[in-house]
């Protein structure tokens, strides 16, 4: 598949990382375009995603919000995977 472009990309499963599955959650918590990413806190969009359908998600979640936060910030368009360690690091020091 060819790296979707951010300035052009209209529809939230045509970013990386994301399926129809993904991209329903997004929009269950007001994201119904990529542009609106820009400049989110992923953990945040997490936590609201949670309040919103009453469970709490798998933490990977977390790393595809991160994945797709940077890249339509300017980042590359890295497997979501690339940002667990981030999501870590961030727990770890939240918990210290």
């Amino acid at each position: 598949m060819k790296n979707p472009d951010r300035k052009t990309v209209s529809e939230l499963d045509q970013l990386p990382n994301i399926g129809k599955s993904i991209a329903g959650d997004l929009k269950l918590i007001g994201i119904n375009h990529p542009s609106q990413l820009i400049g989110k806190d992923p953990f945040e969009l997490y936590d609201s995603l949670c309040k919103i359908t009453g469970q709490r998600h798998d933490p990977c979640v977390i790393d595809v919000f991160i994945s797709v936060v940077r890249f339509m910030e300017g980042g590359d368009p890295l497997p979501w995977w690339a940002f667990t360690e981030e999501r870590k690091e961030r727990f770890k020091t939240t918990q210290e």
